[in-house]
């Protein structure tokens, strides 16, 4: 079955409605807010608002062999799990954080399905992990160490890292996680870069270039080539999303290396 077919799932994907941002954060509003009639209606129409974005999650693993109708329910899943636990306080698009959880849950299923089999027990400690690290970060306001996470559990950090390295999938750095617009964010784009690279940055420190940037262009180049900070950090900390950070990053290494 092609991606590009008229109907997946027995879904006719050519009348999958398309929410506008405004009714998507209207309706989230609603969700959590509303009587449980009204929450109810409104989450089944953001479901039904969002499907296109599933359509789109499930492209990127058509080179699977996995069967297209089951990568979209598990996709389906992953997007309800993103509906019901958006916080509408937090300032971000909903794709922006409804992507990954779609694209978390067509991975598990995948780890799941896969022919290599990780055993059972290794399994469920690698999940009751990743459930601990939710609730420290929810705590403690920041990503938990291992250390923190093998201490609540009550286990040795290495079998806490070796249950959570056997259900991970080797990632390409250039697979994109999220397109806003024209900005497509890599895997790389979340690395911070910690290489102790001191001549590429001797030799750019040195070039004329690098004075005619602007403020922010330099703080951004500062940031994340100096201090080894990933995009999102420099985002946070300048106060921009993480797709702007991208592309004056892009931009300003242009500059610097084309002069």
């Amino acid at each position: 079955m092609q991606y590009n077919k008229v109907e997946i799932c027995g879904v006719n994907t050519s009348q999958l409605e398309v929410l506008s941002e405004k009714e998507k954060k209207e309706l989230l509003k609603i969700i959590s807010t509303g009587t449980p009639a009204e929450s109810k209606r409104a989450r089944e129409k953001m479901i039904n608002g969002n499907l296109r974005l599933v359509l789109s999650v499930i492209q990127r693993f058509a080179n699977r062999g996995e069967n297209p109708d089951d990568l979209f329910q598990v996709g389906v899943i992953g997007l309800i799990k993103a509906i019901d636990h958006f916080d509408c306080n937090m300032d971000v698009r909903f794709s922006t954080y409804g992507v990954p959880m779609i694209i978390g849950e067509i991975r598990r299923y995948l780890r799941d399905n896969n022919a290599v089999r990780v055993s059972r027990s290794m399994r469920d400690t690698a999940y009751h992990a990743m459930q601990i690290k939710e609730e420290l970060t929810n705590k403690l306001d920041r990503e938990p160490t291992v250390e923190e996470i093998a201490e609540k559990m009550e286990l040795p950090k290495h079998t806490v890292v070796l249950a959570l390295e056997a259900i991970v999938d080797p990632v390409s750095l250039y697979e994109p996680l999220f397109t806003d617009g024209n900005d497509t964010i890599y895997v790389m784009d979340q690395i911070g870069d910690t290489s102790d690279d001191s001549d590429w940055i001797d030799e750019i420190s040195m070039k004329d270039n690098i004075r005619n940037l602007s403020d922010r262009e330099k703080r951004i180049i500062g940031l994340r080539f100096f201090k080894g900070k990933t995009q999102m950090e420099v985002a946070e900390e300048i106060g921009i999303s993480q797709a702007q950070v991208s592309r004056i990053e892009k931009a300003a290494l242009n500059r610097i290396k084309n002069g």
